[in-house]
């Protein structure tokens, strides 16, 4: 097997050998063929990168939000001035004690700085740093070190990274999967994030996202209509995604590189046709 070292500066001093061939794995783990990695596998990795490309990516699904500019102004209040005794505040008429409004800083008054659907919450990334981006998160992936580093379990894969015949794609009920995971030495890693799913604290588990779960392992496959992709939605962590839709999101969650990552032979043939360069 014949490797190649790569540099991962400037945040990550080490240097790191990644092979530039691999075996193909049969459903069963067993090394069935040898494949070269494509050119994306061989490219720096840029931590830094990846952290700005993931934050450009996750605030691009936010949506700007904003308050009535009239909220808290709909009022007959006015200041009564100088002279009284009484803070120069807009207060109402018609009462014994003429209660204040408007301000921020009393009650029923406006909010002094509110959320404005001006604001710009998105961090725009230049097209090729994106590409880079998600070349160096793919590079990570090669990478056990970085692998381990996540918090991944990879005891029992066979190697990193992990390349599966296309046998893996037509998968289409969960028993097959389950067992085709586990003599692949994946299934440990989705039952670490099984037994960590929590209740999240806080209001927000009134509002839909009751419960929080890690990431496990990202299965890369060619196509979109893949039965295995509809399969393994049904285990916690796990992704699985057509290769053309690959993003920093999906490679490396939370702005950190090394994902488990499980592709298929026709997913890294795609590649070599030059998927995210340039």
């Amino acid at each position: 097997m014949s490797m190649v070292s790569l540099d991962l500066s400037p945040l990550i001093r080490p240097k790191y050998t990644v092979p530039t061939t691999v075996k193909v794995l049969d459903l069963n783990g067993n090394a069935i063929s040898d494949v070269s990695l494509p050119q994306q596998f061989l490219e720096p990795v840029r931590p830094d990168l990846i952290l700005r490309a993931y934050i450009s990516a996750l605030t691009a699904r936010l949506q700007p939000k904003g308050t009535d500019p009239m909220a808290g102004k709909r009022t007959t209040a006015v200041s009564f001035g100088t002279g009284l005794g009484l803070a120069r505040v807009p207060r109402v008429k018609g009462s014994l004690w003429p209660t204040a409004r408007l301000a921020p800083n009393v009650v029923k008054g406006r909010r002094a700085h509110p959320p404005k659907v001006e604001k710009i919450l998105h961090e725009r990334i230049n097209k090729k740093e994106r590409r880079k981006a998600i070349r160096s998160a793919i590079a990570a992936t090669a990478i056990k070190d970085l692998v381990i580093a996540r918090g991944h379990i990879v005891d029992k894969v066979p190697q990193i990274p992990l390349i599966v015949s296309d046998d893996f794609e037509r998968i289409g009920v969960m028993a097959d999967l389950k067992k085709a995971l586990t003599s692949l030495g994946l299934w440990e890693d989705i039952e670490r994030v099984a037994e960590r799913i929590r209740i999240r604290s806080g209001k927000g588990k009134m509002r839909g996202r009751r419960y929080k779960e890690g990431k496990s392992l990202l299965i890369v496959v060619s196509t979109t209509d893949a039965p295995v992709i509809k399969v393994a939605r049904n285990l916690p962590g796990v992704d699985a995604i057509p290769v053309r839709n690959l993003s920093v999101l999906y490679l490396a969650p939370g702005g950190v590189p090394g994902r488990l990552t499980v592709w298929t032979l026709s997913a890294i043939e795609e590649l070599r046709k030059g998927l995210f360069m340039g």
